[in-house]
């Protein structure tokens, strides 16, 4: 028995220790972030930062179907392959998969750069290609986090997000500064930036991730890998249909203008929302997938689901708190984080905030789902919703402007939180079946 409290005590630091530098990691990222939101809305115009935002959708494209699934997916496998002692194997297989990754990044930027030139659209060439840059970087730094973070090296991934959010707006504020305040300029400081962090990344990783055991199994953990990470890259595509549609929309049937008024209250309202919910995610899903192992026992995922929908109920009780503090004081927010010319939609920021929220606590019982290797379950209801999204947006921004596009976030959170809830709540053997 004492033997027991004494594990339990140890655990209990351990955790404590890994839980405090997530939270400064995190907490310097927001910071990064916001104070990005202030700087850039004083150096670009609200036509500049809406273009700035269209040109992030690219990037968002890369993480959501190609390098954003193959992080998951690595992520996932890294405890099955220490408990089977075969890393060697598991880290050739990466290497594979980000050189093939990296070839399907080459086609997408070919197939832009085409279509931009055929549409008569050459003016958007430069940021394309910065966004692209951008999006591999940032997606290769992801992958770096994601096995460091499963391999529970977290002071290492809290000092690279901090540096990165920060990095990414320093370097984007002094090239605006030397070459022209203008939205090509700014992406091309945010892949500048990422190249920095992605160099200490690598350092840190050979140093804490071994990688010298055989690697015979890299076969097998190429094929296992690309099983639980196809079905999110083609989820992952109409995920960005949902994401970028809310500000393509707005450029469709409102103005770049209205873009940029609106990516500083997703900033400020969604944003955080979002790394809260990755806070907890980075500092549980490793937890979770060493619990659950393979996920072929019954006992062990059953433990995985409780602390889901305990983390499930603290993120909407955190959200119905940021919804009433932000009802209160939305002014007061946005007359210090962002300048006065995008202050016209801060009445718009609870609801934001809402959005957000719902949409987290979505995530962690995705987190439930993906840690029982039940990512083909998710298929339908992650296509669903974001169809059902793209429509709500632009039938939103069609109708009512800036505010039928948050509303739009609201509803297209709830559905996906409902349709999550009622997959989590199915045993997996009829899941299967």
């Amino acid at each position: 028995m004492p033997e027991s409290r004494a594990q339990d005590k140890e655990r209990f630091r351990r955790l404590s220790r890994e839980g405090l530098w997530i939270v400064l990691g995190q907490a310097a990222a927001v910071l990064g972030a916001l104070a990005g939101v202030r700087l850039l809305t004083e150096l670009l115009a609200p036509a500049a930062y809406g273009e700035l935002a269209l040109g992030l959708t690219v990037a968002a494209l890369v993480n959501q179907s190609v390098l954003g699934p193959l992080a998951n997916g690595l992520t996932r496998f890294y405890a099955p392959a220490q408990e089977q002692g075969d890393l060697g194997g598991y880290l050739n297989a990466a290497r594979r998969l980000v050189i093939a990754a990296t070839g399907v990044i080459a086609l997408i930027a070919l197939l832009t750069l085409a279509g931009l030139l055929a549409s008569g659209r050459a003016h958007w060439i430069g940021i394309a290609i910065a966004a692209l840059a951008y999006a591999a970087l940032s997606g290769y730094n992801a992958i770096l986090n994601g096995v460091q973070n499963a391999a529970r090296q977290r002071a290492v991934v809290a000092l690279h997000q901090g540096m990165e959010s920060w990095l990414r707006i320093l370097v984007a504020v002094g090239l605006m500064l030397w070459l022209g305040r203008t939205s090509t300029v700014a992406m091309l400081g945010y892949a500048a930036a990422v190249v920095v962090v992605l160099g200490s990344q690598y350092v840190f990783f050979r140093k804490a991730v071994p990688g010298n055991s055989a690697a015979a199994g890299s076969a097998n953990w190429r094929r296992q890998v690309w099983q639980y990470s196809w079905p999110i890259s083609v989820f992952g595509i109409f995920t960005w249909a949902q994401l970028a549609s809310d500000r393509w929309a707005l450029e469709l049937f409102a103005t770049t203008q209205d873009v940029g008024t609106y990516a500083a209250l997703f900033h400020l309202g969604y944003y955080p929302m979002s790394m809260a919910s990755t806070m907890a995610t980075q500092f549980l899903a490793p937890i979770f997938y060493q619990r659950a192992g393979d996920a072929s026992d019954g006992m062990r995922n059953a433990g995985v689901s409780r602390m889901s929908w305990n983390l499930t109920g603290f993120t909407l009780g955190g959200t119905a708190a940021a919804f009433v503090l932000a009802l209160m004081f939305h002014r007061q927010i946005f007359r210090f984080l962002v300048a006065s010319e995008y202050a016209s939609v801060s009445h718009l920021l609870p609801w934001m905030l809402l959005a957000g929220g719902i949409f987290a606590a979505g995530q962690a019982i995705a987190l439930n789902l993906m840690s029982q290797m039940r990512t083909q379950a998710m298929m339908a209801a992650k296509i669903g919703t974001a169809l059902a999204g793209v429509a709500l947006n632009f039938a939103g921004a069609y109708w009512f402007g800036t505010s039928g596009i948050v509303f739009a976030g609201v509803l297209f959170s709830v559905l996906y939180f409902a349709w999550m809830t009622a997959l989590s709540v199915r045993s997996p053997q009829l899941a299967r079946h």
